[in-house]
């Protein structure tokens, strides 16, 4: 059994962040980090887990077997679907599910086994790119918090990602910028007329 008597809490993201906040007030002791890791400063900083949520590197195999089962990584998006950079804009530029998960970290980019997601739906007549990135903001936040407890023991459910899903890099939305007649601001019912009117 993991508990937080074994080292600390590392927490991949950055300073602020609600869950880092959570945390802390839920009495683990946590480090927030957003730079490169290596084994010397797990070793030096007595990680025992990692948290990443919105971490902007990815962890090298070294790491990785310092921690078995032990960093997770928290995707706005419904994995497989939408692995990488901007998976909110892309769910809705290639029609694919929506939502949040929770996975183990491997090597490779959002493909570690998945411990619990969750579909989220929106009202296309209300919402914005903006506002659709606040509510899965939420959304995981909250997934988190309800499972942390199980996450942490080791108890969690994993299971493989079911599909081949789909994978972006940040480059990819270059010449997209047609489709963000206001930006991040955007509503969903522009966006996707926009996208229909330019396959016809």
């Amino acid at each position: 059994m993991i508990s937080s008597e074994k080292g600390n809490v590392l927490f991949l993201g950055e300073r602020g962040n609600p869950l880092l906040v959570w945390l802390k007030n839920n009495g683990e002791r946590v480090l927030q980090y957003s730079d490169v890791v290596n084994p010397k400063f797990i070793l030096k900083n007595n990680v025992f887990f990692i948290v990443s949520y919105g971490y902007r590197y990815i962890l090298r195999r070294e790491v990785l077997e310092m921690m078995p089962s032990r960093a997770v990584n928290l995707h706005i998006s419904y994995l497989p679907w939408n692995r990488g950079a901007d998976p909110n804009f892309w769910s809705f530029v290639d029609d694919t599910p929506k939502g949040v998960t929770i996975h183990y970290i491997d090597e490779g980019v959002d493909t570690g086994d998945v411990i619990v997601q969750k579909k989220v739906d929106f009202d296309f007549s209300i919402e914005t790119l903006a506002s659709s990135y606040r509510v899965l903001q939420l959304e995981i936040q909250k997934l988190f918090i309800e499972n942390w407890s199980e996450i942490k023991l080791g108890r969690c459910k994993r299971e493989k990602q079911n599909g081949v899903g789909s994978m972006h890099r940040k480059k990819d939305i270059e010449g997209y910028d047609y489709l963000l007649t206001d930006g991040w601001d955007t509503s969903l019912s522009c966006l996707v007329d926009t996208i229909a009117w330019k396959d016809k």
